[in-house]
């Protein structure tokens, strides 16, 4: 019995990814539109180093880089629940369950996310110089981070949809959570750019992942509540 739930729930989140993703290519806008805000803080970034790029210190280069990524994940978020019409919204209400559809959105937006993360990896290592010597870790990095984003924004935008001022709210009920993560994947980047032994960042990967299963567990569990209001 408990096998055939699991299916059936897979089967939901899978439907409801694909069904993400032909929206997606249909509006094809809203994609380039976040990767054409992506590429323009980078450019102006550049701008405003331009003169200092070769002596850019690598601990600006990476905070920067993962404030760029923040911004640009906010945006790309926001639209989960926030910019859903009430139609739409009834009509997922009558098709999947609530588990389901925060997985598939926490699912699409990961994959998003970290698209633009290594789009905007390449693009401002390309313009603004690329100091990383741990590459493999760098991108375990971005892949956990990219994650732990998408799962905080989602649920924030799903709980922001059901107020009336829900992107001042969305920005408020985020920040206590992204600020550590942020603080987390900038420590550990950092010793990826410094190429520091592996192990001296085992145990804050490990708290990064701890991080993401706890936002996404808590996730699954409330948003039933938040679904049905």
């Amino acid at each position: 019995m408990q096998d055939d739930q699991f299916m059936m729930n897979f089967r939901e989140i899978r439907s409801l990814i694909l069904q993400e993703i032909i929206i997606e290519w249909r509006l094809r806008y809203a994609v380039n539109g976040i990767l054409l805000y992506l590429v323009s803080i980078i450019f102006i970034c550049y701008l405003s180093f331009k003169s200092q790029i070769n002596t850019l210190n690598p601990v600006t280069w990476n905070t920067l880089f993962w404030i760029i990524i923040l911004f640009t994940a906010v945006n790309a978020v926001t639209k989960s629940f926030i910019q859903i019409s009430e139609g739409r919204l009834l009509y997922f209400y009558t098709i999947a369950s609530p588990g389901a559809m925060i997985l598939s959105k926490i699912a699409y937006n990961s994959f998003l996310l970290i698209f633009i993360s290594l789009a905007g990896f390449l693009f401002y290592g390309f313009i603004l110089g690329n100091p990383v010597q741990d590459p493999a870790l760098f991108m375990l990095t971005m892949l956990l981070g990219s994650v732990g984003f998408a799962a905080v924004l989602t649920m924030n935008s799903g709980i922001a949809s059901k107020a009336s001022n829900s992107t001042s709210l969305m920005a408020i009920l985020s920040f206590p959570v992204i600020l550590p993560l942020l603080l987390i994947v900038i420590k550990i980047s950092k010793n990826a750019l410094e190429g520091l032994d592996r192990s001296a960042s085992v145990n804050q990967v490990i708290f990064l992942v701890s991080i993401n299963v706890i936002v996404i567990t808590m996730s699954y569990i409330l948003f039933p509540y938040i679904w049905r209001s």
